[in-house]
């Protein structure tokens, strides 16, 4: 059966596939090959196999050559989109800054009007007590000069009852060489003299006590205008800052009273004012005044924190952020692990600023980060500038807001020239953005 099978497929490949052969003639001999019908099949099978793999090998190599050109193509798009997003990022950090700098302008300018509205306002109470005493000296001095006047009037009244009783006890009194009749005319003359000093004495009093009463009205009415601009400056002022340090997650009550314990300079807290000096109770305006006095104290601490606290950018001049806070792709191993900072890339020996007043804790190399500045702040906050080109700040050396501690540059574990900035409250890396990004309101 096998046999049949095979003498079957034979006959086939006979008729597509004849036996053949090749001569192979030398000068002396004649060979041939023979080329049987199943050598021909696998020679035409191995052809075709040879052809099919070139035609498949020449497709992929033309849809690669196509795929990786259109591959570059989207990278150079996605890299020009990349590069407007990143100039708008820079156009709008460059308006910020803008409007962060007219910020920081109307606020001091409501701080100078605050200043010179307390001086005006401390200036009509003091005139606004002296009115006060003023009239309480014509008030006293009217009534006395009521008390004379009556005094006149009933001096009159007997003068006139002795006159109609004869004049028996005027005669008696009156002074050698006069008569009764003259002593008498000459009392009525000096007794009409001074009543009528006495009502003229009044109605200068009463017309004194007028104008005193409408100047004291029109300072009330002043004082109110000035204690309402002056609530609303303290309203400007204070709500920025407020939200500020909220928005950064720090506790504002803690905080203020760290700042109330701790700072003993110029600038702290205010004495309230006392409109009083009889022990009476403070009147309201005095209560408001202690207020807004309150307010200002407020208003400068708040101030104070904010001096020792990161709420800047650590780079005053043009750059990008190269990365930010948080889980990241390792540029030097690829593996996912945590960045504690943010990146601003520029060029090298860019000066970079302290971001809050403090001391200098480190100045010199650590490993990773190249040269480094650590900066300890008030609250528990540290700073870190890392990969610099050059330290100028010293261990223990005290800094303040905006001073130039240090160059930008690439010493460290890097990639390229940066900036690797970090906040650490408690020793534990928080999002610098969050002070950044919380002072662009007020800074």
């Amino acid at each position: 059966m096998r046999t049949r099978v095979a003498i079957k497929i034979h006959s086939i490949l006979e008729q597509y596939f004849p036996e053949r052969r090749v001569f192979l003639k030398s000068d002396t001999d004649t060979r041939f090959i023979r080329l049987r019908p199943g050598t021909q099949v696998i020679a035409f099978g191995g052809c075709a196999l040879l052809v099919a793999w070139a035609i498949v090998a020449t497709a992929i190599i033309l849809m690669d050559s196509i795929g990786s050109g259109n591959f570059r193509e989207q990278a150079k798009r996605e890299q020009k989109t990349y590069q407007a997003r990143l100039n708008d990022l820079s156009a709008q950090r460059d308006g910020r800054a803008e409007e962060a700098l007219a910020a920081q302008e109307r606020f001091n300018a409501a701080l100078a009007q605050i200043s010179v509205m307390q001086s005006e306002l401390l200036s009509s109470e003091t005139r606004r007590r002296e009115l006060e005493t003023g009239i309480d000296v014509i008030q006293s001095t009217l009534r006395g000069t009521m008390k004379d006047r009556e005094a006149a009037r009933s001096e009159l009244a007997d003068l006139q009852s002795k006159i109609e009783t004869g004049g028996a006890g005027t005669a008696s009194a009156a002074p050698a060489g006069s008569t009764p009749t003259d002593f008498l005319a000459t009392a009525l003359a000096q007794t009409a003299a001074e009543r009528d000093q006495v009502i003229a004495d009044a109605q200068d009093a009463l017309l004194r006590a007028d104008e005193m009463a409408h100047q004291i009205a029109l300072m009330e009415d002043q004082n109110d205008q000035i204690f309402r601009q002056l609530e609303e400056a303290m309203s400007v002022s204070v709500a920025p800052l407020d939200k500020m340090f909220r928005s950064a997650g720090m506790p504002t009550d803690r905080i203020l009273e760290q700042v109330r314990r701790g700072y003993s300079g110029q600038g702290g807290p205010l004495t309230p004012l006392s409109f009083s000096t009889r022990g009476e109770e403070p009147s309201p305006d005095a209560m408001r005044a202690n207020r807004l006095l309150r307010q200002m104290d407020t208003l400068n601490l708040y101030r104070i924190a904010a001096q020792q606290a990161p709420f800047a950018s650590p780079v005053k001049r043009a750059f990008r952020f190269t990365s930010e806070f948080g889980f990241r792709r390792d540029p030097k191993t690829g593996g996912r692990r945590m960045h504690n900072g943010v990146d601003f890339a520029a060029s090298i020996g860019t000066p970079l600023h302290a971001t809050a007043d403090g001391v200098v804790i480190h100045s010199g190399w650590a490993s990773g980060y190249g040269r480094l500045i650590k900066i300890q702040h008030e609250f528990g906050i540290e700073t870190r500038y890392a990969h610099l080109s050059k330290l100028r700040v010293k261990v223990g050396q005290r800094v303040s807001r905006g001073d130039h501690i240090g160059d930008m540059g690439a010493s460290g574990r890097v990639t390229g020239v940066h900036l690797h900035y970090e906040v650490r409250v408690g020793g534990k890396a928080v999002n610098p953005m969050i002070y950044i990004k919380a002072a662009n309101d007020v800074f």
